[in-house]
């Protein structure tokens, strides 16, 4: 029951963006013992995806998405990651991630950036509206890199996403890396229209099929 009374409080106050109780809760989440990927996967992405439906609704705004997503990020960089190193089960392995040219939602992108650091991988992550080539040249630059992940909010920008598939293709890149697509828009037919290998709708699947096509599930 205390474990759940503290998983509650936390899942509040990212939500409330109270990042000075959220980084108390999930300290002492910590120090119970629970597992740093189950705070991740049980509390703050469900929380900053019920952040996001709020905000879909009208009941929140631009501002309360901030605060929300300040919350998650401090939890999660100054309480959460630093206790990552140990166990990750894809250590080696560099993934990147950005929000696609003309979108400057990041909110999807965070979550997944969480809970792929949480399993161990090393993110390197590019913000918002990133073209093209840039997503090219950082994969170019390392060969350690087998994810690309691909945010993009508005179906106006989605086309982008293909954008970067395309300029994969040009560098001759595209095969040694999986590429995840992923924002409310995002579908399974739209994955296959543009050649890209999983859909990063739901973050948590995303993950596990990611995990599976690397052999490190």
């Amino acid at each position: 029951m205390f474990l759940k009374d503290l998983k509650e409080k936390l899942y509040r106050a990212v939500i409330e963006g109270d990042p000075e109780k959220a980084l108390s809760y999930a300290q002492d989440l910590v120090l119970s013992g629970l597992d740093v990927r189950q705070i991740v996967s049980e509390v703050l992405a469900p929380a900053m995806r019920t952040v996001g439906e709020m905000y879909e609704k009208g009941e929140y705004f631009i501002a309360d998405l901030i605060a929300s997503a300040e919350a998650f990020k401090q939890v999660f960089d100054e309480v959460l990651k630093p206790r990552l190193a140990s166990g990750a089960v894809s250590r080696g392995i560099v993934a990147v991630f950005g929000t696609v040219r003309g979108d400057i939602h990041e909110l999807g992108k965070n979550i997944a950036k969480a809970l792929f650091e949480a399993e161990g991988f090393e993110v390197i992550d590019l913000g918002v509206d990133v073209p093209p080539e840039k997503f090219a040249e950082v994969v170019e630059s390392r060969e350690e890199i087998k994810v690309v992940g691909l945010s993009a909010l508005m179906s106006t920008t989605m086309i982008e996403q293909e954008k970067v598939i395309e300029e994969l293709k040009r560098r001759g890149l595209r095969s040694k890396v999986i590429v995840v697509v992923g924002g409310a828009p995002v579908t399974e037919d739209w994955v296959r229209k543009i050649g890209a290998d999983v859909c990063g709708d739901d973050a948590f699947r995303a993950l596990k099929k990611v995990k599976e096509l690397l052999g490190v599930a």
